[in-house]
């Protein structure tokens, strides 16, 4: 996203209530939000301000605040007029054949639209495609393509059409604007990603990822945990959730490579042992079993229990006496001769060397 470097006094009458009432409910009305903005007449950067600030403390900006079970906005290919083509440059063609809409046009096209006028409707929407493309730009190289990212803002748009109050006085692009935000966002959150994580674990990872942009403008260097968890509020374990929710997923089978003739799994280290290595372990245990081998029958028997090597569990000295019918002294004292004899062993020896 851009950073956009307006400042705004928040103590205003109109800001300070619109931020307790997001702290208060955890979430701040759409409507709410475009009427405070007409009603500082503030310009469109320091709307994104504003909106960034929200996003910045946790505050989350929709439409129907509080309430459960609102149906999704439903809409057929053919109700946008064919813009949602598989080429880029086709789709910004078409869009460039709508002429952007003057305030007396989008006042008389909103009556229209809520007398459920659909030509209404399709032209508000087709003429503020240009405004959608402009949004979904902001948000590149997250997970979605910029088409996709299109897709997702064309319903905050179609859903900013059908809420859109002509009587509040102000313009179209602003209010629409918040709208095809909040819809890439949680186009973003739903489908980016392999695996889905929380809205609000995604929010604070926006949160994180902006914090970060401004400490190092600021700093003209790289920030530190601690720099970031400050600025950003938040706890440094909390930093290290959403940084581990943030790793990109990505498939063993996504081709790599100019050609991409390889696969990324087959660039990956195998879990098991070089060839080189199974050669060497294949002929210490070769050369361990001949050497005992050679021992005498009682002190084979002894060391093959103790120590597994008859490919069992290695046994205690009490269980290698049961097992055998001895006590556990001669066990150890032959225990110990075994390890005397093997000591001695020339190949033992080799071993203790390369080890």
């Amino acid at each position: 996203m851009i950073e956009t470097a307006v400042q705004l006094d928040f103590d205003q009458p109109p800001l300070r209530e619109l931020l307790e009432r997001g702290r208060r409910e955890g979430c701040v009305e759409l409507s709410d939000l475009s009427e405070a903005v007409r009603e500082l007449e503030l310009p469109d950067d320091a709307a994104q301000t504003l909106h960034e600030e929200l996003d910045s403390r946790g505050i989350d900006l929709r439409d129907d605040c509080g309430r459960d079970g609102v149906e999704s906005t439903r809409f057929e290919p053919e109700e946008l007029a064919g813009t949602t083509t598989d080429a880029l440059q086709l789709f910004m063609n078409e869009a460039r054949r709508y002429p952007l809409l003057t305030k007396d046009e989008e006042i008389e096209l909103a009556k229209a639209v809520e007398r459920g006028d659909l030509r209404a409707k399709e032209r508000m929407i087709n003429s503020n495609l240009r405004l959608v493309v402009a949004n979904a730009k902001r948000y590149q190289g997250q997970g979605l393509s910029l088409l996709d990212l299109i897709q997702e803002g064309i319903l905050g748009l179609i859903r900013a059409a059908e809420k859109f109050d002509w009587r509040r006085g102000y313009k179209f692009s602003t209010y629409a604007t918040f709208w095809i935000r909040q819809a890439i966002q949680r186009g973003l959150e739903q489908k980016a990603r392999v695996i889905r994580v929380p809205t609000e674990l995604a929010q604070h990872e926006r949160r994180v990822a902006r914090v970060e942009r401004e400490l190092a403008t600021e700093l003209g260097r790289e920030p530190t945990d601690e720099e970031v968890a400050q600025r950003a509020k938040i706890d440094p374990e909390e930093l290290d959730r959403i940084r581990s929710a943030s790793r990109v997923v990505t498939s063993l089978d996504r081709p790599v490579g100019e050609e991409e003739g390889t696969s990324l799994g087959a660039l990956l280290p195998s879990d098991q042992a070089p060839p080189e290595q199974e050669v060497s372990v294949t002929f210490e245990e070769q050369t361990l079993h001949r050497a005992v081998s050679h021992l005498p029958d009682d002190e084979r028997e002894v060391v093959k229990r103790r120590y597994g090597i008859n490919g069992n569990e290695p046994t205690t000295i009490r269980e290698t006496g049961r097992q055998l019918g001895i006590p556990g002294r001669q066990v150890e004292r032959l225990e110990a001769q075994a390890l005397r004899r093997l000591a001695s062993q020339r190949e033992i020896e080799a071993l203790r060397d390369a080890a």
